[in-house]
């Protein structure tokens, strides 16, 4: 009952059926949290294209103004004459044979893999057990490059990935429960910024269909997507 009670209680808050402002939304999703921990707050955006058809299949990458609020574990496999570059910008593994022998065992425990493009040919193997995970390296998000200090650099300050779900929904992590509300509604506007930019010229009719925001077991705030822009 006293979680019954805590849930309702934080219900009550958000008004069924109301639309919130952005900055009214950021405000109100550190309200509502019901967890004891720093939650992660999310943001799911419903976009007006169709994810079958290659040209709307949105995918790309934002650097968060304020980072995620966690720190993210970052795989580097290159070569030898790679690995001090990515080790000095601060990857937490550096290295190929020996990583990739160990994510064939099974070994996942990474947030972000960046690789160089010579070794993908070696690494093509591991997308049974990467892709499923959103882990495989990819040109698109960036994690595809010669360019590794310059990648690790960007993951570790807030740089993250998105992808076009099947049901056409971007859901992303946009920061954490002990954010401040404006630093909330400034990561959430980037994303949404970024989006925009990305907009399918074939993509036709409302293009930004809704916008949710909610913690980690919270009820979820829906946001004029108007006032996100």
């Amino acid at each position: 009952m006293k979680v019954a009670k805590k849930r309702s209680a934080v219900n009550s808050k958000v008004e069924k059926g109301k639309i919130y402002s952005l900055e009214e939304a950021s405000q109100l999703v550190k309200e509502i949290n019901t967890t004891n921990f720093n939650s992660s707050i999310d943001v799911h955006i419903r976009l007006g294209v169709d994810p079958r058809k290659p040209d709307q299949a949105i995918r790309g990458t934002v650097s968060l103004p304020h980072g995620t609020g966690k720190t993210k574990t970052v795989l580097v496999l290159c070569p030898e004459d790679k690995e001090e570059e990515a080790k000095v910008a601060g990857a937490d593994y550096v290295g190929l044979q020996e990583y990739i022998d160990k994510i064939s065992g099974g070994w996942t425990d990474i947030d972000v893999i960046i690789a160089t493009p010579s070794v993908m040919p070696k690494i093509g193997r591991l997308g049974r057990v990467l892709g499923p995970r959103n882990l495989m390296p990819n040109p698109k998000s960036g994690t595809v490059t010669d360019k590794v200090g310059e990648a690790v650099s960007e993951v570790k300050k807030g740089k993250i990935s998105f992808k076009l779900d099947k049901t056409g929904i971007i859901h992303a992590s946009i920061g954490r429960l002990n954010f401040q509300s404006e630093q909330i509604s400034e990561n959430a506007r980037e994303l949404v910024s970024t989006l925009q930019k990305m907009k399918p010229s074939s993509a036709k009719g409302i293009y930004f269909k809704s916008i949710y925001m909610a913690t980690t077991m919270s009820p979820s705030i829906q946001i004029d997507p108007k006032s996100a822009l």
